[in-house]
């Protein structure tokens, strides 16, 4: 048995050791919220409290390796959405000229890091076979997508046809 704490350490090994070692430009870069309007607000609590929530229940879950289907797609969507995250932190911080970034991963994708959020916590919910998890990342993802769009419109104001061209070439979230 394995205390689901040990899940979530290498996330915030990546996320945050990984990203400090570009500096407190590419934190601020990846700790900042696009403004959000005021429609947008319940889904900004929603996705934090959410956020919280997911860590909290999962650092007290226990994991058992019984070598089911589960437990082994579990494992690989935990080391796919890890090598994402460092993949997508990596790109992330290194971005255009003008402050965007389309290289790398973000050729294919243009939120590759929430979507390594989610593939992870994903294999959180296999690994620890729990119902209340899963429904409580269903409720973050729901609000993600908020985020995502307010996201948007702010990359939009701020980059303007350069970001409606890649919006054009990448999808949201992969490809198309």
């Amino acid at each position: 048995m394995i205390k689901g704490i040990f899940l979530i350490i290498p996330f915030f090994l990546i996320r945050f050791g990984l990203l400090s070692f570009f500096g407190k430009k590419a934190v601020y870069r990846v700790a900042y919220f696009a403004p959000i309007n005021k429609n947008e607000i319940p889904a900004y609590y929603v996705y934090q409290i959410s956020t919280a929530a997911i860590f909290l229940y999962t650092a007290f879950l226990d994991f058992y390796f019984d070598f089911s289907a589960l437990t082994y797609l579990g494992v690989l969507l935990y080391i796919l959405a890890h090598i994402l995250l460092s993949i997508s932190i990596i790109n992330f911080s290194s971005p255009d000229e003008i402050g965007l970034s389309v290289k790398g991963i973000y050729k294919f994708s243009r939120n590759p890091m929430y979507l390594s959020y989610f593939i992870c916590m994903l294999s959180w919910v296999l690994l620890t076979k729990s119902i209340v998890l899963l429904i409580i990342v269903i409720i973050y993802q729901i609000s993600t997508h908020s985020i995502i769009i307010s996201e948007e419109r702010w990359c939009l104001e701020k980059f303007g046809d350069e970001y409606k061209e890649y919006m054009a070439r990448v999808g949201r979230y992969f490809l198309v």
